[in-house]
Protein backbone atom coordinates (compact mmCIF):
# COMPACT_ATOMS: atom_id res chain seq x y z
CA UNK A 1 0.00 0.00 0.00
CA UNK A 2 1.03 3.64 -0.65
CA UNK A 3 2.42 5.29 2.11
CA UNK A 4 0.13 8.64 0.74
CA UNK A 5 -2.90 6.98 -0.53
CA UNK A 6 -4.60 10.17 -0.56
CA UNK A 7 -2.01 11.39 -2.72
CA UNK A 8 0.43 14.81 -1.97
CA UNK A 9 0.20 18.15 -3.01
CA UNK A 10 3.50 19.96 -4.04
CA UNK A 11 3.44 23.85 -3.28
CA UNK A 12 6.09 25.51 -5.72
CA UNK A 13 7.47 28.81 -4.18
CA UNK A 14 8.20 31.46 -7.25
CA UNK A 15 7.75 34.87 -5.40
CA UNK A 16 10.14 37.38 -4.96
CA UNK A 17 11.15 39.20 -1.76
CA UNK A 18 10.26 42.84 -1.19
CA UNK A 19 12.64 45.67 -1.84
CA UNK A 20 15.80 45.16 -4.25
CA UNK A 21 15.16 43.20 -7.77
CA UNK A 22 16.74 40.01 -7.49
CA UNK A 23 20.07 39.36 -9.24
CA UNK A 24 19.28 36.74 -11.71
CA UNK A 25 16.41 38.00 -12.60
CA UNK A 26 17.97 41.46 -13.44
CA UNK A 27 20.84 39.59 -15.14
CA UNK A 28 17.92 37.80 -17.50
CA UNK A 29 15.87 40.51 -18.24
CA UNK A 30 12.48 39.04 -16.87
CA UNK A 31 9.92 40.45 -13.96
CA UNK A 32 10.57 37.43 -11.79
CA UNK A 33 13.46 34.78 -11.20
CA UNK A 34 10.85 31.60 -11.97
CA UNK A 35 10.64 32.73 -15.15
CA UNK A 36 14.14 32.81 -16.65
CA UNK A 37 14.52 29.78 -19.40
CA UNK A 38 17.47 26.84 -18.14
CA UNK A 39 18.03 24.97 -21.04
CA UNK A 40 14.92 27.38 -23.51
CA UNK A 41 12.13 26.26 -20.78
CA UNK A 42 10.99 28.83 -18.00
CA UNK A 43 12.66 27.66 -14.41
CA UNK A 44 9.18 27.55 -13.21
CA UNK A 45 8.10 25.32 -16.05
CA UNK A 46 10.56 22.55 -15.43
CA UNK A 47 9.73 22.12 -11.67
CA UNK A 48 6.06 21.56 -12.60
CA UNK A 49 7.68 19.24 -15.17
CA UNK A 50 9.19 17.12 -12.68
CA UNK A 51 6.59 17.27 -10.18
CA UNK A 52 4.00 15.95 -12.92
CA UNK A 53 5.89 12.80 -13.48
CA UNK A 54 5.61 12.04 -9.84
CA UNK A 55 2.73 9.37 -8.95
CA UNK A 56 2.52 10.13 -5.74
CA UNK A 57 1.89 13.75 -6.23
CA UNK A 58 -2.13 14.75 -7.01
CA UNK A 59 -2.26 18.47 -7.25
CA UNK A 60 0.32 21.34 -7.63
CA UNK A 61 0.36 24.58 -6.72
CA UNK A 62 2.30 28.09 -7.17
CA UNK A 63 2.94 30.57 -4.86
CA UNK A 64 3.69 33.98 -6.10
CA UNK A 65 2.51 37.79 -5.06
CA UNK A 66 0.84 38.37 -8.72
CA UNK A 67 -0.85 35.85 -10.48
CA UNK A 68 -1.37 37.59 -13.35
CA UNK A 69 2.56 36.87 -13.55
CA UNK A 70 2.26 33.33 -14.71
CA UNK A 71 -1.25 32.73 -15.31
CA UNK A 72 -0.49 32.93 -19.01
CA UNK A 73 2.75 30.15 -18.83
CA UNK A 74 1.76 27.54 -16.19
CA UNK A 75 -0.58 24.28 -17.91
CA UNK A 76 -4.15 24.10 -16.78
CA UNK A 77 -4.87 22.22 -13.41
CA UNK A 78 -2.59 24.30 -11.75
CA UNK A 79 -3.47 26.20 -9.02
CA UNK A 80 -1.88 29.80 -8.15
CA UNK A 81 -2.16 30.87 -5.00
CA UNK A 82 -0.38 34.55 -3.39
CA UNK A 83 2.83 34.51 -1.66
CA UNK A 84 2.66 36.17 1.54
CA UNK A 85 4.72 39.28 1.97
CA UNK A 86 6.52 38.30 4.89
CA UNK A 87 8.67 35.53 3.30
CA UNK A 88 8.68 32.36 1.82
CA UNK A 89 8.16 30.55 5.75
CA UNK A 90 4.68 32.47 6.01
CA UNK A 91 3.88 31.47 2.64
CA UNK A 92 4.31 27.99 3.21
CA UNK A 93 2.25 28.09 6.94
CA UNK A 94 -0.30 29.71 4.51
CA UNK A 95 0.02 26.51 2.02
CA UNK A 96 -0.58 24.26 5.03
CA UNK A 97 -3.57 26.38 6.21
CA UNK A 98 -4.81 25.59 2.48
CA UNK A 99 -3.83 22.46 1.57
CA UNK A 100 -2.93 20.45 4.87
CA UNK A 101 -0.78 17.63 4.85
CA UNK A 102 1.29 15.68 3.22
CA UNK A 103 2.70 18.56 1.88
CA UNK A 104 5.64 18.63 -0.41
CA UNK A 105 7.73 22.23 -0.61
CA UNK A 106 10.19 23.37 -3.67
CA UNK A 107 11.17 26.53 -5.24
CA UNK A 108 10.71 27.80 -8.77
CA UNK A 109 14.69 28.12 -8.75
CA UNK A 110 15.14 24.22 -8.29
CA UNK A 111 15.50 23.91 -12.08
CA UNK A 112 17.23 20.89 -12.29
CA UNK A 113 14.52 19.25 -10.49
CA UNK A 114 14.10 15.72 -11.50
CA UNK A 115 11.12 13.20 -10.25
CA UNK A 116 13.37 10.62 -9.36
CA UNK A 117 14.90 13.12 -6.62
CA UNK A 118 11.36 13.62 -5.28
CA UNK A 119 10.59 10.06 -5.28
CA UNK A 120 13.48 8.71 -3.25
CA UNK A 121 12.86 11.68 -0.52
CA UNK A 122 9.39 10.43 -0.26
CA UNK A 123 10.62 6.32 -0.15
CA UNK A 124 13.68 7.06 2.28
CA UNK A 125 11.85 9.46 4.71
CA UNK A 126 11.00 7.99 7.79
CA UNK A 127 7.28 7.51 8.07
CA UNK A 128 7.78 9.09 11.75
CA UNK A 129 9.24 12.04 10.80
CA UNK A 130 7.01 15.10 10.84
CA UNK A 131 9.06 16.96 8.60
CA UNK A 132 11.55 15.53 6.07
CA UNK A 133 14.42 17.88 4.56
CA UNK A 134 16.11 16.70 1.29
CA UNK A 135 20.20 16.84 1.54
CA UNK A 136 23.33 16.32 -0.34
CA UNK A 137 25.97 15.74 1.43
CA UNK A 138 29.30 17.60 0.67
CA UNK A 139 31.19 14.42 -0.77
CA UNK A 140 28.04 13.42 -3.27
CA UNK A 141 28.13 17.13 -4.34
CA UNK A 142 31.38 16.98 -4.99
CA UNK A 143 31.73 13.66 -7.21
CA UNK A 144 28.78 14.66 -9.19
CA UNK A 145 29.43 18.90 -9.53
CA UNK A 146 33.21 18.85 -8.75
CA UNK A 147 33.27 22.30 -10.40
CA UNK A 148 30.75 23.78 -7.81
CA UNK A 149 31.06 26.02 -4.72
CA UNK A 150 28.22 25.37 -2.54
CA UNK A 151 27.34 26.79 1.18
CA UNK A 152 27.58 23.83 3.21
CA UNK A 153 25.97 23.01 7.24
CA UNK A 154 28.66 21.40 9.01
CA UNK A 155 27.66 18.81 11.78
CA UNK A 156 30.08 16.79 13.64
CA UNK A 157 28.51 14.07 11.57
CA UNK A 158 27.48 15.06 8.33
CA UNK A 159 28.30 17.79 6.00
CA UNK A 160 25.60 18.66 3.73
CA UNK A 161 23.86 21.55 1.21
CA UNK A 162 19.93 22.16 1.26
CA UNK A 163 18.47 21.07 -1.86
CA UNK A 164 15.12 23.14 -1.98
CA UNK A 165 12.78 20.03 -1.12
CA UNK A 166 10.52 19.43 1.91
CA UNK A 167 8.30 17.17 3.30
CA UNK A 168 5.90 18.29 5.57
CA UNK A 169 4.05 15.04 6.33
CA UNK A 170 2.37 16.06 9.29
CA UNK A 171 0.11 19.07 10.90
CA UNK A 172 2.94 18.92 13.59
CA UNK A 173 5.43 20.09 10.96
CA UNK A 174 3.72 23.93 10.89
CA UNK A 175 5.38 24.41 13.81
CA UNK A 176 8.66 24.17 12.36
CA UNK A 177 7.74 26.89 9.54
CA UNK A 178 6.54 28.93 12.35
CA UNK A 179 9.54 29.01 14.17
CA UNK A 180 11.01 29.24 10.57
CA UNK A 181 9.11 32.09 10.42
CA UNK A 182 10.42 33.77 13.63
CA UNK A 183 13.99 32.98 12.74
CA UNK A 184 13.25 34.86 9.10
CA UNK A 185 11.61 37.71 10.81
CA UNK A 186 14.84 38.28 12.94
CA UNK A 187 17.75 37.44 10.43
CA UNK A 188 19.21 40.85 10.62
CA UNK A 189 19.13 40.13 14.53
CA UNK A 190 22.19 37.19 15.27
CA UNK A 191 21.39 37.69 19.53
CA UNK A 192 17.90 37.20 18.92
CA UNK A 193 17.98 34.28 16.67
CA UNK A 194 20.67 33.12 19.17
CA UNK A 195 17.98 33.21 22.06
CA UNK A 196 15.38 31.17 20.06
CA UNK A 197 17.54 28.80 19.13
CA UNK A 198 19.22 28.44 22.17
CA UNK A 199 22.92 29.77 22.60
CA UNK A 200 24.25 25.88 23.52
CA UNK A 201 23.73 24.81 20.01
CA UNK A 202 24.59 27.91 18.48
CA UNK A 203 28.02 27.36 20.49
CA UNK A 204 28.41 23.37 19.53
CA UNK A 205 27.79 24.31 15.79
CA UNK A 206 30.41 26.74 15.73
CA UNK A 207 32.67 23.98 17.46
CA UNK A 208 31.75 21.91 15.07
CA UNK A 209 30.44 19.21 17.66
CA UNK A 210 26.80 19.40 17.01
CA UNK A 211 25.33 16.18 15.62
CA UNK A 212 22.30 15.49 13.84
CA UNK A 213 20.94 13.80 17.12
CA UNK A 214 21.52 17.01 18.78
CA UNK A 215 19.86 19.13 16.38
CA UNK A 216 16.76 16.80 16.40
CA UNK A 217 16.40 17.19 19.76
CA UNK A 218 16.64 20.80 19.98
CA UNK A 219 13.92 21.30 17.24
CA UNK A 220 11.90 18.90 18.94
CA UNK A 221 12.09 20.49 22.08
CA UNK A 222 11.20 23.98 20.74
CA UNK A 223 8.19 22.97 18.35
CA UNK A 224 7.38 18.99 19.54
CA UNK A 225 8.01 18.21 15.72
CA UNK A 226 10.43 15.11 14.74
CA UNK A 227 12.34 16.54 12.02
CA UNK A 228 14.88 14.55 9.59
CA UNK A 229 17.74 15.19 7.33
CA UNK A 230 17.38 12.70 3.72
CA UNK A 231 20.65 12.67 2.03
CA UNK A 232 19.85 12.43 -1.77
CA UNK A 233 22.19 9.96 -3.66
CA UNK A 234 22.85 12.64 -6.51
CA UNK A 235 24.67 15.55 -5.96
CA UNK A 236 23.02 17.93 -8.21
CA UNK A 237 19.78 18.22 -6.46
CA UNK A 238 21.63 20.66 -3.92
CA UNK A 239 21.95 22.98 -7.14
CA UNK A 240 19.76 26.12 -7.64
CA UNK A 241 20.15 29.35 -9.44
CA UNK A 242 20.67 31.93 -6.60
CA UNK A 243 23.07 33.68 -8.74
CA UNK A 244 24.10 34.49 -12.18
CA UNK A 245 26.92 31.82 -12.45
CA UNK A 246 25.17 29.10 -11.19
CA UNK A 247 22.87 29.61 -14.37
CA UNK A 248 26.00 28.99 -16.68
CA UNK A 249 26.39 26.01 -14.12
CA UNK A 250 22.13 24.96 -14.25
CA UNK A 251 22.73 25.45 -18.34
CA UNK A 252 25.16 22.64 -18.41
CA UNK A 253 24.00 20.27 -16.18
CA UNK A 254 20.78 20.59 -17.63
CA UNK A 255 21.95 19.34 -21.08
CA UNK A 256 22.75 16.12 -19.33
CA UNK A 257 19.46 15.54 -17.93
CA UNK A 258 16.32 14.11 -19.38
CA UNK A 259 14.20 16.55 -21.45
CA UNK A 260 11.12 18.71 -19.88
CA UNK A 261 7.97 17.50 -21.49
CA UNK A 262 6.34 21.04 -21.28
CA UNK A 263 8.92 22.13 -23.37
CA UNK A 264 8.57 19.07 -26.14
CA UNK A 265 4.73 19.33 -26.12
CA UNK A 266 4.80 23.14 -26.99
CA UNK A 267 7.70 22.26 -30.05
CA UNK A 268 10.97 23.86 -28.42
Amino acid sequence: MSAFPQGITALILAGSRPGKPDPVALAGGVSHKALLPIGGVPMLLRVIDALQHVPQVTRIAVCIENPQIIAFLIPAGIDIIPARPEGPSASVLAGLARYGTPLLVTTADNALLQPNWVQELLSQSHPQADLAVAVATETTIKRDVPHTQRTYIRLADLAFSGCNLFLFRTAVSARVADLWRHVEKNRKHPLRVAWLLGPTILLRALCGKLTRRALYQRIYRLTSAKVELVPLSDGRAAVDVDKPADVVLAEELASALPACSLAKASGK
